[in-house]
């Protein structure tokens, strides 16, 4: 996957970089629209990281300007007023973070983006860890080749388990990258449907793999 850093501070646009070739990804960068849209003529990447206060032209004209490529765009910027927040969306960018923002939702948040893209394309992606395996198009679950039924909410935290297998979640992030950030419940959600999944899944869940867990 190609990712295009559209950012004019470069320590904050190499250390985006940095993350994202730690997690496999194909980075471009770029400190200005102009150099990047010469680029995109010729090669369109799988996602944009793209400020708003750009030198020239700025973030929101230059999404304005491609909007029509259906290239799925992130806005990362210290501008922090919901009337920004909304124009971005508006104008079609699939996710807004402000700064400064942690790498780690970064990078989950870029998952959740291309996730979305790739299913609305279609495409029949699945995730494997040990004996589960995740359709994501088909929302379909299974252990050892035996469908297990999930509800939505424990299908969305098995795939950011697997997602993200090296990772152990607090409470609050799996609240906030699951219920979303508008959920107004407590912890206590998180436990129970961790205590369901753990009860669906068992032996596998229990004793020989390890998806992880919330912690306190």
């Amino acid at each position: 996957m190609k990712v295009f850093i559209i950012e004019d501070d470069k320590a904050i646009a190499n250390l985006i970089r940095i993350n994202l070739h730690l997690e496999g990804f194909e980075t471009a960068l770029f400190s200005d629209a102009e150099s990047a849209l010469k680029v995109m003529d010729k090669d369109r990447p799988d996602l944009i990281l793209l400020d708003i206060m750009l030198p020239g032209i700025n973030g929101f004209e230059l999404q304005s300007r491609i909007k029509e490529w259906n290239i799925p765009v992130i806005f990362l910027t210290a501008r922090t007023s919901l009337q920004d927040r909304l124009l971005g969306l508006e104008l079609g960018g699939d996710d807004y973070i402000t700064k400064p923002f942690d790498n780690r939702e970064l990078i989950l948040r870029i998952r959740a983006v291309l996730r979305r893209v790739n299913n609305k394309n279609g495409r029949d992606q699945e995730l494997k860890l040990g004996p589960f395996r995740l359709i994501l198009n088909q929302r379909s679950f299974y252990v050892e080749d035996k469908k297990v039924a999930l509800t939505p909410t424990e299908f969305e935290l098995i795939r950011l388990f697997m997602e993200n297998d090296k990772r152990v979640f607090t409470r609050e992030e799996l609240l906030d990258l699951v219920w979303g950030f508008d959920y107004y419940g407590d912890t206590r959600t998180v436990d129970m449907h961790i205590q369901r999944l753990r009860k669906k899944l068992g032996y596998y869940v229990n004793r020989k793999y390890n998806l992880n867990s919330n912690k306190s």
